[in-house]
C-alpha cells in the first residue's frame, strides 16, 4: 500500500509538500496518481506521473499551482501545492494507476486501474 503524508493547516495563499511513499518495495513500476476527497465532494483526480518518463498531468482545477515530481531515488513522490484555496481543503491520497482520462483541454480527469491507495492525509486550507 502506498501512504501518504505532508498535510496539516494552511493559511490560503501558503504552500505544502505531500509525499508518497510504499509500505514495501518501490514505487518505481508504477504509475503514481493523487486524487482527495474533500468534506461533502465526490473523490477528485488531480495529478498523475507516469512511470519512466516521467510524463506529468493535472486536473483543471489545479494546473499551474500543483506540481507533482519523483526524489533522485524513484522511491517517493512528492506533491508540491502552492497557492492553496479553501476549496483545496481535503484528504489526499496516492495510488498506483494504470492510466489517465484527459479532457478536451488535456487536463486531468479520471484515473483507470486505480489501486493501492492507503491511508491519506488531511490537508486544510484555512485563515
Amino acid at each position: 500500500q502506498l501512504q501518504a503524508s505532508g498535510g496539516g493547516l494552511v493559511q490560503p495563499g501558503g504552500s505544502l509538500r505531500l509525499s508518497c511513499a510504499a509500505s514495501q518495495g518501490t514505487l518505481e513500476p508504477y504509475n503514481i496518481g493523487w486524487f482527495r476527497q474533500g468534506p461533502g465532494k465526490e473523490r477528485e483526480v488531480i495529478s498523475c506521473i507516469t512511470r519512466v518518463e516521467d510524463t506529468t498531468y493535472y486536473a483543471d482545477s489545479v494546473k499551474g499551482r500543483f506540481t507533482i515530481f519523483k526524489n533522485s531515488g524513484r522511491n517517493t513522490v512528492y506533491l508540491q501545492m502552492n497557492n492553496l484555496k479553501p476549496e483545496d481543503t481535503a484528504v489526499y491520497y496516492c495510488a498506483t494507476v494504470q492510466g489517465a482520462h484527459l479532457n478536451g483541454n488535456r487536463g486531468l480527469a479520471d484515473f483507470h486501474g486505480m489501486d493501492n491507495w492507503g491511508t491519506g492525509t488531511q490537508v486544510t486550507v484555512s485563515s
